[in-house]
């Protein structure tokens, strides 16, 4: 009899589970069917300002920049994001000297900054000395290497200070982070890159002064960068907030480098993809930069990529499920 009742028990149980499985799944698919519902509307619906906005977000994804091509040609796509974008002025940082303030608080003081917007919250790192950043990078530049993640560049370099760099390498979002795109300079030498091509850089020279905008590697020898990345564009030039057309690159994880009148550094890193935080457009990062006093500012790799770290802490909330990524570069605060 106890047998009996025990097997009883058991498809019973077993009947409850798979109901529960039943409707659980049901659940799933109805949500699935009301995000497909949402995003079709958005991108195929009346508005043209949403529709720009979801696929300039989405483009900038490893793995949803998909989806706009399932409702677009290639070329339309292209034409989203190019009606979105930041208009180059064509303009290089020139070199001029730092302006010194009465006021200014002593060298070495770093200050760590909230940062809040109506989509956004983020950390704003302010480095008073800019000798001491420098360019970290990873051991090998490869395909087939792994990158570093951005708090072990920190341990690595002893450094008190450390934000992702440029772009790389990143096929179907999976890449290892070994490679990094277009132009690296370290300490002056040109380790990625070429001195006939052309790049959109963002770096400093011997003189610690932030020089962005478009050079060759040859103009970037001749100026006397030391420590540069290629990523962009550009957001601030000379004093210069550039002209941003439409949504500018949607609301996503956000890593800027900027540079003060008086030669502090500022290191802007904006979460996304997140409840607390959907991201930030390029108009909405050259707003910060201008209200903390940059001249000249540019966009570093962002999204899943976004990392600060200071004092051996991650201070932001990554946008990726396994947590911050392998990568070819990042900019120390030694």
């Amino acid at each position: 009899m106890a047998v009996k009742t025990h097997s009883r028990a058991l498809r019973r149980a077993k009947r409850v589970t798979l109901r529960c499985l039943a409707v659980l799944g049901v659940v799933l698919a109805l949500l699935l069917v009301l995000v497909v519902g949402l995003v079709t509307v958005t991108l195929v619906g009346p508005s043209p300002t949403a529709r720009d906005l979801l696929v300039t977000t989405m483009m900038e994804t490893s793995a949803l920049k998909f989806i706009p091509h399932l409702y677009f040609s290639s070329a339309e796509v292209e034409t989203i994001l190019a009606r979105n974008s930041v208009v180059d002025s064509g303009e290089v940082t020139e070199s001029v000297d730092f302006v010194e303030t009465d006021d200014a608080p002593p060298k070495d003081t770093i200050e760590l900054v909230d940062i809040t917007g109506p989509t956004f919250k983020g950390k704003m790192l302010i480095v008073h000395d800019p000798s001491r950043v420098h360019l970290a990078v990873a051991p090998v530049f490869s395909n087939d290497a792994y990158g570093v993640r951005v708090e072990e560049f920190a341990e690595r370099e002893g450094a008190i200070a450390a934000i992702n760099g440029g772009g790389f390498a990143d096929e179907g979002g999976v890449g290892k982070g070994g490679m990094p795109l277009g132009l690296v300079i370290k300490d002056g030498e040109l380790l990625a890159g070429s001195l006939s091509g052309s790049y959109s850089l963002v770096g400093f020279d011997s003189e610690d002064h932030l020089v962005v905008g478009t050079m060759t590697g040859q103009e970037c020898v001749n100026r006397g960068i030391r420590d540069a990345v290629s990523f962009g564009p550009a957001f601030i030039v000379n004093g210069n907030a550039q002209d941003v057309a439409g949504s500018g690159g949607g609301l996503n994880p956000r890593t800027v480098l900027g540079q003060r009148e008086d030669g502090a550094v500022l290191m802007l890193v904006i979460d996304g993809r997140q409840a607390h935080s959907i991201g930030a457009t390029y108009k909405d990062c050259i707003d910060v930069m201008l209200e903390y006093g940059a001249v000249n500012a540019a966009n570093l790799d962002g999204g899943s990529s976004s990392m600060l770290v200071y004092e051996g802490e991650v201070k932001n909330v990554c946008a990726s499920l396994y947590g911050s990524r392998p990568i070819p570069t990042a900019f120390v605060v030694i």
